[in-house]
């Protein structure tokens, strides 16, 4: 082999080793979830160290380790609902700013309309009651009257003979 030879292989397999590399992409960069996005979801969530504090407004170092979690977990494509459930899987409901309206929560949705309609039936049939009662005969009260009437004439009379 001559060394013109060697230089048309080596070119040769140069360019099949050219032909068949795959182009090579960069990745393209997660979108980092701004501030605002990040307390969007952490607003509806309470601290679980910290009592009755949001956890878009708590400054312990858990919720900023959270509200980091949060940020990641957003950055890979969980949705609110998806990160609300990962921490009540780890705390439990009482981690949510709104109760779930299921069990013994459901309850606290459903007693205020319960308490308002009959507490209005509680009302309706007083009211009824009371006026059914209230109904006195126009002859018991002409005869209770009437010996007032007299001397409230006699009265008058005397008044104007005078």
């Amino acid at each position: 082999m001559n060394k013109n030879s060697r230089h048309w292989i080596f070119l040769v397999c140069f360019g099949l080793l050219f032909c068949l590399a795959a182009p090579v992409y960069a990745e393209d960069p997660t979108p980092i979830p701004s501030d605002d996005e990040v307390n969007a979801v952490a607003g509806k969530l309470f601290c679980p160290v910290c009592e009755n504090i949001p956890l878009d407004v708590c400054g312990t170092q858990a919720c900023i380790q959270w509200r980091e979690l949060i940020r990641e977990q957003l950055a890979q494509g969980r949705s609110s609902a998806e990160i609300q459930e990962y921490f009540v899987e780890r705390y439990g409901d009482q981690v949510l700013a709104e109760p779930p309206k299921r069990g013994v929560n459901g309850v606290i949705y459903w007693l205020p309309l319960v308490m308002l309609f009959g507490g209005a039936g509680l009302l309706i049939r007083t009211l009824r009651a009371r006026r059914v009662s209230l109904v006195i005969p126009a002859t018991d009260v002409v005869d209770e009257i009437a010996p007032y009437v007299e001397r409230l004439e006699n009265e008058l009379e005397n008044y104007q003979n005078n």
